[in-house]
């Protein structure tokens, strides 16, 4: 299948779902990540007004190649973390529903509830592409989760412009600001943005003391993380077969940059998705990058998804 050519010397085996096979760095930064987010689906309600933490004066952000040099923020405004650049998809996990097309009605640990459930089992890919709808997999919802490269640059000194050679896609980051009062629906929605500085003591997303510091935030040299919350979306879906978000979904995303002993340098993407009309609870994942040195494998693509490779799942 051509997508697991995107790098397939980063991706699992078919058929592993992410477990011991996978690279040292990367175990040892899933364990790290991973817990914090028990925490994250308790303190979602408390994003929607959040106090906008103080940035940090970071020396060396720059503009990557490919934007102009004054679009990045002055020295006196720069970001705790430098996310510009180009990224790859590590597929650490999920390999069966990123990699490949899941059978239609297989929903496997997404909380989807009865409505959820049939519209997955209604998912028909023909009549997407018929409707003009072939780009709902490729949504805020899941575009963090296709398989393939991201390009993050700074369209001005307040927004972070992330393209996606998946689909073809491109999000802007708002750093601070008011929404428009007025916005038309979009596959990629409005993001708001805020940075959060490094917690100067072991503390978890609700600002509580933490066990030996079992839900420690990486560490990052002191800097931070970028906090999106995105709405005002079209209807898409969670996975490749179907799996259904709506407009009133809010997708929540914290940026994490980590540097490894070795030099590689990570982004590391928590996402958790609240829907009220299709998810039972919030529908939450990890999703890393490697940075790349530039852009020679770029390979923008259309909205297309395979067929899925086996036949149906029968209705639960």
């Amino acid at each position: 299948m051509k997508t697991t050519t995107i790098n397939a010397e980063l991706a699992e085996p078919a058929g592993d779902s992410g477990g011991n096979d996978s690279p040292r760095s990367l175990r040892r930064l899933r364990s790290t990540f991973c817990q914090p987010l028990v925490g994250l689906a308790v303190a979602v309600a408390a994003i929607a007004s959040p106090t906008v933490a103080a940035a940090q004066q970071t020396a060396g952000v720059t503009a990557p190649p490919g934007s102009s040099p004054s679009a990045a923020p002055a020295a006196n405004q720069a970001p705790p973390i430098d996310l510009t650049g180009y990224w790859v998809s590590i597929v650490t996990e999920e390999w069966r529903w990123r990699m490949q097309t899941p059978p239609k009605g297989d929903y496997s640990s997404v909380p989807l509830n009865k409505d959820g459930q049939k519209i997955t089992a209604a998912w028909d890919q023909a009549k997407d592409e018929q409707r003009g709808e072939a780009c709902k997999p490729f949504g805020v919802g899941n575009i963090m989760r296709m398989p393939g490269r991201l390009h993050i640059t700074w369209q001005d000194d307040k927004t972070l412009k992330l393209e996606f050679d998946a689909g073809t896609q491109t999000r802007l980051l708002h750093v601070g600001g008011a929404k428009p009062p007025r916005l038309d629906p979009t596959w990629q929605g409005y993001s708001a943005a805020v940075w959060e500085s490094a917690a100067p003591a072991p503390t978890d997303r609700q600002n509580q003391p933490t066990a030996g510091g079992q839900y420690r935030l990486p560490d990052n040299g002191g800097g931070g993380s970028l906090r999106v919350v995105t709405t005002n979306m079209r209807d898409g879906y969670l996975r490749k077969n179907g799996v259904p978000y709506s407009s009133a979904a809010v997708v929540t995303e914290y940026f994490d940059r980590v540097e490894e002993p070795n030099g590689d340098v990570m982004l590391l993407v928590r996402t958790v998705v609240e829907d009220p009309k299709y998810l039972t609870e919030p529908f939450i994942t990890s999703t890393f990058f490697k940075r790349e040195p530039d852009g020679s494998k770029w390979n923008p693509t259309a909205c297309k998804v395979e067929p899925p490779a086996v036949p149906p799942l029968p209705l639960p």
